[in-house]
């Protein structure tokens, strides 16, 4: 599939972007490949599933604890990954990663 930078931009936009000879660039929207808070969210989902909250306070209390339960060294780690991203989405030539 490929990425259709037009889909997400109204009319007026396009318009604009066309009276100023303005070439509109391919960028994906979303790119959970450079996007560390992706794996963040993962992490903090994990964290709620495994309790197995079955009320809405208890999802609530959950997500809370899973918050406050991730280090400041996961958040470091993931920062620190992000050369590693990056030289993988050139070498898939922006395609998906493992990441």
């Amino acid at each position: 599939m490929r990425f259709n930078p037009y889909l997400s931009i109204k009319n007026s936009t396009k318009d604009w972007f066309t009276k100023k000879q303005l070439e509109v660039l391919a960028w994906p929207t979303n790119s959970p490949d450079l996007n560390v808070i992706e794996n963040l969210w993962a992490i903090v989902k994990r964290k709620i599933r495994d309790r197995k909250p079955t009320t809405l306070d208890q999802l609530k209390q959950n997500i809370a604890t899973a918050w406050e339960a991730v280090s400041a060294e996961t958040c470091d780690k993931l920062v620190k990954s992000m050369p590693r991203r990056l030289q993988a989405v050139i070498q898939a030539k922006g395609a998906a990663t493992k990441y």
